[in-house]
């Protein structure tokens, strides 16, 4: 392939990756954004495998058929209530996959022998994009790896809070730092240490960072691993001499970057104070043990009944949908509802569920209608005058303390103002507190119904009685 056919197939590449960012911004538009994105990526691999820098086929061919393999395995078998740790534990392998093309550049023989090694300010430059390119990996890999597993609850959501941790990540950084000066500029490979050294600081940096981190702060910490995997992606192009991948990556880096600003700022939150510590700290906790008075029950049967006689309903769908696989059922009571002129609307709160976007996509899948899927700041207003909302699985987002409790850890997060309606059912297993390990008032309030049981019975019991 000749070098204008390259550039012209990565230029096209580029801009339908651009196209499938526009299109994944909107639910109407999500599924041709997708088909952007794999257009263009097929076209990114058939232009690199017919680039000159590739010659042994039959190694790249192996290693595409066992990396096919075991993605259409992993695909086939998650659950939509496992996306967000597989999100996680894809951008681990970004991350790895920039520590091993760093160290591969940096010992490639082909950079230190005299007739072809870079000299002068084209030798520092290099070195400065491995050493970075490396860094950011790290923290990417091991960051990622503690995501998952606090997203699949094989480690616990609770922050560690070590004694005098923003001194050791300071700490931390200032050794990288220096270790930095002694990787550029050192000559043939007596750079190594440092850069091994700084690799495995990066390593215990990347554990600590997420492992500070509550678990209401979980869908930030998505979008902000996603940005490091962009920038960690950017960073190997540069190592490779590659544009496309400079470009794919600055654009995964900027718009993970933009996503957990918008995160934050949903949840009142900076990110540089989700970065020192998550919620779900003590004073959370300690709440959850408070009696905050007796709580109503209501049957299936009765809220079915409740919600046929409403003008008007909003469902609020949390993470307990999700893992009940219960949207579905929720899809068939709307239909009904709306078939004897009950207006239904959704309310989706920007970090409900474990990840951005959560919550879209499995409504998406129920085939639930878009112009019923309204954002926090499209519906929140509208709650007086809704005369019963129905919350399944959600807590911390339509937790009232928010508001009301200064000394609460996620006091000023915005949340859905489903107290405000006549009359609000919320479907829960027990009293058990939300992701964040804190108390929700709104159970006990007295227009608030408990709705206990698993998330599916009751819906599909409901759906019977309306």
């Amino acid at each position: 392939m000749t070098e204008g056919i390259l550039t012209t197939a990565y230029i096209a590449a580029s801009i339908l990756f651009i196209l499938a960012l526009g299109g994944l911004s909107h639910q109407e538009t999500a599924r041709r954004g997708n088909l952007y994105g794999i257009i263009g990526m097929a076209i990114a691999l058939v232009a690199t495998i017919g680039g000159a820098q590739v010659t042994s086929y039959a190694t790249l061919g192996v290693c595409m058929a066992v990396g096919a393999v075991v993605g259409i395995f992993v695909a086939s078998r998650v659950q939509m209530t496992q996306m967000p740790e597989l999100v996680a534990i894809l951008h681990s392998f970004v991350g790895l996959a920039a520590v091993l093309v760093g160290f591969a550049s940096y010992l490639d023989p082909a950079a230190h022998a005299p007739e072809t090694a870079l000299q002068g300010v084209e030798k520092t430059i290099h070195e400065v994009e491995i050493y970075l390119g490396v860094l950011i990996g790290a923290v990417t890999f091991t960051g990622s790896v503690i995501a998952f597993g606090k997203l699949s609850a094989r480690i616990s959501s609770k922050p560690l809070a070590l004694p005098a941790r923003h001194w050791l990540n300071l700490g931390l950084g200032l050794v990288c730092l220096g270790l930095g000066f002694g990787f550029v500029g050192a000559e043939g490979h007596s750079g190594l240490l440092p850069l091994i050294l700084m690799t495995l600081i990066a390593f215990a940096f990347g554990v600590h960072m997420v492992m500070a981190i509550g678990g209401a702060d979980m869908p930030v910490v998505i979008s902000m691993l996603n940005s490091y995997s962009g920038w960690a992606a950017a960073a190997t192009g540069f190592m490779l001499s590659n544009d496309l991948l400079i470009v794919t990556g600055a654009l995964v880096g900027s718009s993970g970057a933009i996503l957990s600003y918008i995160m934050c700022r949903a949840m009142n939150r900076k990110f540089l104070a989700v970065i020192a510590g998550g919620f779900g700290t003590a004073g959370g906790t300690a709440a959850a043990g408070d009696d905050q008075g007796e709580v109503i029950a209501i049957s299936a049967e009765e809220t079915g009944e409740l919600l046929k006689d409403a003008q008007r309903v909003i469902i609020v769908p949390g993470y307990g949908m999700a893992v009940a696989q219960a949207q579905h059922v929720i899809n068939d009571i709307t239909k009904k509802l709306r078939d004897v002129g009950v207006e239904v609307r959704f309310a989706i709160h920007p970090v409900a569920g474990r990840m951005p976007g959560h919550m879209n996509v499995l409504l998406a899948e129920a085939k639930v209608p878009y112009d019923i899927v309204m954002e926090m700041d499209e519906i929140n207003e509208d709650f007086p005058e809704t005369d019963a909302v129905l919350v399944i699985g959600a807590n911390d987002i339509v937790n009232p303390s928010a508001q009301t409790d200064p000394n609460s850890p996620i006091a000023g997060m915005p949340v859905l103002e489903v107290w405000k309606a006549k009359t609000v059912v919320v479907m829960k297993r027990s009293m058990a507190t939300g992701y964040a390990g804190v108390q929700n008032p709104l159970f006990f309030e007295d227009n608030t119904r408990m709705l206990f049981g698993d998330a599916k019975a009751s819906v599909d019991a409901i759906l019977v009685n309306t």
